[in-house]
């Protein structure tokens, strides 16, 4: 719903400041914080290189309670060592002097350059000014995205709202990430940040067990460069101030759904504001043997440089995209697949299939591709949300550091 933002969902206000962190000058330092104690479920990366933020982030979400959210944008505060989980926790600490809280209800994020000690003189001076830039209006809301963002050349925002018994609940979110992007994120133990707010009454345990699948169906389905973040988060907040109690199988269903759609619009936006993109691809793995097999034939094809770059040039080279799929570890008889690019079969049982290739191409010069693999060997099906690779991409990864 277009009139919806991250802080729709009653109980929640956001702040966001110039620090000096960017060198673009731009707002850097934000806060999202709950008027009470929320309830919170998070996901983050699992590569074993992850920044300070995320194994301070893992130990205070253990309880399933939070009351905010403290971010940085320009130093991720990645491979900084000790100093780096000190600098992340003095986050905390002066967010919760700010919020009136404990440190450990508040989550720390970081996103920016690897390798470099957070200045935390204008850290704090940022994380104060945050606190006294609270507010829960749509400018608040808007501020708070832009914080968040470095090679992002847009904001990325989605909500919802679902009708629980008599009562209304509302789910909203704001994400972050261009490129460095190929998440795979687990549960607790250039970045996608992701941060939702809601006003369900709903149990930790409850939040934990929903938050897991929407979050596979939608960041954990989308790659740029599948180059798994220092950084990746994904975290939800639940006010309770709807009243509205998710505590039946059918609410929770619900719940699920429209949390689902939520972070897959947030998801598709960002294959869509990809490094240099031009437009989104999305793969579609059908009758594959199993779920495993799909998801790693979609991300095979996804992934796959020479996919991308023929998507770039609207290149109906078929032959990149099943061979991709034959390569890796997964079930995929191409005797019995069929291919379809812009609904379009161009490959059937192992062989081409003729078809105008100007027309194809021309189908392809658009913002949105489609390429459908039916394996023809079961019934699982994946899709995974990706893009073009294009000579921009390259020129904004060479300068990045520089």
């Amino acid at each position: 719903m277009s009139d919806l933002h991250l802080l729709s969902p009653k109980g929640f206000r956001a702040g966001a400041v110039k620090a000096g962190i960017k060198a673009s000058g731009n707002l850097d330092v934000a806060i999202l914080t709950c008027d009470a104690s929320a309830t919170a479920a998070a996901m983050f990366t699992t590569n074993k290189v992850f920044a300070a933020p995320v194994k301070i982030g893992r130990g205070h979400i253990a309880k399933g309670s939070l009351r905010g959210i403290v971010v940085n944008a320009g130093n991720a505060n990645a491979c900084t060592g000790k100093q780096g989980e000190k600098d992340a926790m003095a986050m905390c600490r002066i967010a919760a002097a700010q919020l009136k809280c404990a440190p450990r209800e508040i989550l720390p994020s970081s996103t920016g350059i690897i390798g470099h000690v957070l200045p935390m003189d204008k850290i704090e001076m940022g994380i104060k000014g945050a606190a006294q830039d609270l507010g829960d209006t749509v400018e608040h809301a808007t501020r708070f995205n832009d914080a968040i963002m470095t090679t992002d050349t847009r904001r990325k925002l989605a909500a919802e709202t679902v009708k629980v018994g008599k009562h209304t609940v509302t789910i909203a979110g704001v994400c972050k990430g261009a490129g460095m992007i190929g998440p795979k994120l687990g549960p607790p133990q250039a970045t996608m940040l992701a941060y939702l707010t809601t006003d369900a009454q709903i149990s930790a345990p409850s939040l934990r067990k929903l938050f897991q699948p929407a979050v596979t169906r939608s960041f954990n389905a989308v790659t740029i460069d599948d180059h798994q973040s220092t950084n990746d988060t994904a975290v939800i907040l639940a006010s309770g101030a709807s009243n509205a109690k998710i505590n039946t199988t059918v609410d929770a269903k619900k719940f699920l759904d429209a949390l689902t759609h939520v972070c897959q619009f947030l998801a598709y936006q960002i294959a869509a504001d990809g490094e240099g993109a031009t437009k989104v691809v999305r793969i579609e793995v059908v009758n594959a043997k199993n779920d495993k097999d799909a998801a790693t034939i979609a991300r095979a094809i996804a992934n796959s440089p020479l996919v991308k770059c023929a998507m770039n040039g609207n290149d109906p080279n078929w032959g990149r995209i099943v061979s991709a799929a034959g390569m890796t570890g997964a079930a995929f008889v191409p005797e019995k697949s069929t291919l379809a690019l812009q609904g379009t079969t161009v490959y059937r049982k192992g062989r081409p299939v003729a078809f105008d290739a100007m027309e194809v191409s021309k189908s392809l010069a658009t913002n949105e591709v489609v390429a459908r693999l039916d394996c023809g060997i079961g019934k699982s099906s994946a899709t995974v949300w990706t893009c073009d690779l294009s000579k921009d991409y390259v020129t904004i990864n060479a300068d990045y550091h520089t």
